[in-house]
């Protein structure tokens, strides 16, 4: 017996719903929030002095013209920003991509043909075939009915991809003007070291001078007077090894910024600003609150969202999908005068499919989307660690460079003091050239150790606006996994 069609309907409908329910799976949990990753305070002491200057230009508070030059040159037109915002615009199209899924789809086609209307026995013998033009053109639609979402889970999916794109847009911004920062920091401390090389070399010369003057008088051994060309001959080696590396640090800082090297080199001959050892930023108290201005953080929770929206895809492969369909066409023959039209149109079919058996493709769809959103959560994890990694460490480096500086600058002021001394005594003959040289040694390792120390401290500063996120701030109404 064929039952009615509006009962078929219904049959395949509770057929349907039947196999949904049987095949329904729920996603897994979201992955655990911020508070119950992160630690419940920080260990390393936060910076006492960090005035509430914007995270996000914090190189305009520093007091340094130079290094704002720089960094503004260094965001315009940057090939790492520019591809940063090429993935933002690719993530963003696949959005588009995936939303065009849930509407009709809908195309026309059009042709014209003239040629012989007749075949053979058409025609009687020796009467031509009459010459027929045939005009064609339709219009056909498809739309597959997103009944149980999975259209709609990529769509989610591919949105929270594009959201966490523009957050790593944002992360590209701030690595390069990290990367700006430690190099013209690092230069900054090159010409230092390279300042006091050179005097260092100016002093061990006259040393020399005055060691060769002695010895042709007879009053100095020509031992002594070697030695004293020796130490002279290893500061020039040294001041030209210096030079050579100041001269590498620019041209890394020219390659980051985009400017001729002539014009770094007159920027870089401008006296630096000395500034407070004081942070000129602070960070949140709360780990959990600084971890949500990062933007890989951000990054990965969506990536989360992501992976988790693709288990509701895969698990809706499993259920019935629901297709509509349907055409016009046109068509015109024209043969000896006379016009025909054979336009056609065409409603459905309105058609069901049941998943039964596909040899456990679906099934392993499902696994491979559980196994995506398991790595996304591990990432997600693991991402955090690492972010309070990086905030501690730069938070103990900058502790550290600070609680040293008085005791570094102490330690010079007596090594110079030592080294004055012994340059007296020296030169009236009340010491040797030995004794000399070894306090000028340990005023240089002094001195070093100060600029490097100073140097240091800049670089717990830039490394604390990496980890703390560089001002960036989470969408308003973004939803943590």
């Amino acid at each position: 017996m064929r039952l009615p069609f509006s009962r078929r309907c219904r049959v395949m409908w509770g057929a349907a719903t039947l196999v949904a329910l049987a095949g329904c799976a729920t996603p897994p949990p979201a992955a655990p929030p911020l508070e119950h990753i992160a630690p419940p305070a920080w260990i390393a002491p936060l910076p006492h002095a960090g005035s509430a200057v914007a995270l996000a230009d914090w190189w305009r508070a520093a007091g340094d013209a130079t290094l704002t030059e720089l960094i503004d040159a260094a965001l315009q037109d940057n090939p790492s920003l520019i591809a940063a915002e090429a993935r933002v615009a690719q993530a963003r199209a696949q959005v588009g991509s995936q939303r065009a899924g849930l509407l009709p789809q809908v195309g026309a086609a059009a042709s014209a043909s003239r040629g012989n209307a007749g075949g053979v026995g058409s025609t009687p013998p020796g009467v031509d075939p009459p010459v027929a033009t045939t005009l064609q053109a339709g219009v056909q639609a498809s739309w597959e009915i997103d009944l149980f979402g999975r259209q709609r889970a990529l769509v989610n999916a591919a949105s929270a991809r594009a959201e966490g794109a523009q957050a790593l847009a944002h992360l590209a911004r701030v690595a390069l003007v990290g990367d700006v920062a430690s190099t013209y920091h690092g230069l900054r401390l090159c010409q230092a070291l390279l300042d006091t090389a050179r005097q260092d070399v100016a002093s061990r010369f006259e040393t020399a001078r005055l060691a060769l003057i002695s010895r042709d008088a007879g009053f100095t051994a020509p031992a002594t007077a070697a030695l004293a060309d020796a130490s002279a001959a290893d500061g020039r080696a040294r001041t030209t090894q210096q030079q050579a590396a100041c001269d590498v640090q620019r041209k890394a800082l020219v390659a980051l910024t985009g400017l001729p090297e002539p014009d770094i080199e007159q920027k870089m001959a401008v006296a630096q600003v000395q500034q407070a050892p004081a942070a000129l930023f602070s960070i949140a108290s709360l780990p959990a609150d600084t971890l949500r201005q990062r933007p890989d953080v951000w990054a990965a929770e969506r990536e989360v969202l992501a992976a988790r929206a693709e288990i509701v895809s895969a698990d809706a492969a499993r259920w019935p999908g629901l297709s509509l369909g349907g055409n016009i066409g046109v068509l015109q023959l024209r043969a000896g005068g006379a016009t025909r039209d054979f336009s056609t149109w065409q409603f459905g079919p309105l058609q069901l499919s049941l998943p039964i058996f596909d040899g456990g493709r679906i099934a392993a769809g499902q696994a491979a989307a559980r196994a995506r959103y398991d790595e996304a959560v591990a990432n997600y994890q693991g991402r955090v660690r690492q972010a309070v990694q990086e905030v501690e460490t730069a938070l103990t480096q900058g502790a550290a460079a600070r609680a040293r500086e008085a005791d570094a600058r102490a330690a010079v002021g007596g090594y110079r003091q030592q080294f004055a001394a012994t340059e007296a005594l020296y030169r009236q003959g009340m010491a040797n050239l030995p004794q000399l040289e070894e306090a000028r040694r340990t005023l240089l390792v002094s001195e070093i150790t100060l600029a490097q120390l100073l140097n240091d401290q800049q670089a717990a500063g830039v490394a604390l606006y990496r980890a703390a996120g560089g001002g960036w701030q989470a969408p308003a109404g973004g939803a943590a996994p």
